[in-house]
């Protein structure tokens, strides 16, 4: 696989009244195109950040990433953040209107999304008549419309209760590897990053540096609900659990 990103000693320092706050320390690793990475470690640890970072929300105090040439990225939030007043369709065409992509082609793509991923019914429902999952599904759709070869995804399932979770996790899953998306997803559930992840990779306490990166190697992998069973799941658990600084 060929490297599509490339995050290289990046640091982020906060200035606050009462000093300057060190969130991020010369954080590097590569990311291979189709990939899934997990960024695990302590709460407040600096794992937002990094993608905050990534996605051009805030500047890095220093260090830098290289995205291979013509690759985009685009950010999944930690809730749907549907707006009630618009149909499912409005809901998800919405960052095509903001950054003036809203083509008869890509409207036609979003529906085509929509359609292969169970919401067909549903284009001109609101977001009160749809389950948890459903509109995980809806916001993840609002991202893929925007064809970005990398997902940022920042505790996506967060908000789902635990078989929501689990169902939804496949689900994405699923459409990443279908889209042939790359995807770096931050998460505190060390089970979901083991089930989904070709690596792990673990933040310490703040400023967090990478203390590990784990591959991710099941003899029968699948999709995210198998590989819970997978004979070697517990082992990477139990290791990447004793790696947390949870003291913090």
């Amino acid at each position: 696989m060929n490297k599509i990103l490339d995050i290289q000693n990046i640091s982020k320092v906060y200035h606050t009244k009462d000093g300057e706050i060190e969130a991020i320390r010369n954080c590097s690793f590569p990311i291979l195109e189709g990939e899934f990475i997990s960024i695990v470690g302590p709460s407040g640890c600096g794992k937002s950040t990094l993608l905050s970072i990534l996605s051009g929300l805030e500047k890095a105090s220093s260090g830098t990433f290289h995205l291979k040439s013509g690759c985009t990225i685009g950010y999944m939030l930690q809730t749907d953040s549907l707006f009630p007043w618009l149909s499912i369709f409005d809901n998800a065409i919405l960052g095509l209107k903001i950054t003036k992509q809203d083509t008869k082609e890509n409207r036609e793509y979003v529906k085509q999304l929509l359609t292969t991923y169970g919401l067909k019914d549903f284009i001109t429902k609101y977001p009160a008549e749809l389950s948890g999952g459903m509109k995980q599904r809806v916001a993840l759709i609002r991202t893929l419309a925007l064809k970005p070869d990398i997902l940022l995804l920042d505790e996506p399932f967060s908000a789902l209760d635990y078989q929501s979770r689990l169902k939804v996790s496949d689900d994405v899953f699923r459409i990443l590897k279908k889209e042939k998306k790359t995807a770096i997803m931050v998460t505190h559930d060390l089970a979901e990053a083991i089930s989904m992840s070709d690596r792990v990779i673990v933040f310490s306490k703040r400023p967090c540096i990478v203390k590990n990166i784990y591959h991710i190697e099941l003899e029968n992998k699948s999709f995210p609900i198998e590989n819970r069973k997978a004979k070697e799941f517990s082992t990477y658990y139990d290791l990447i659990w004793k790696d947390l600084d949870l003291n913090v």
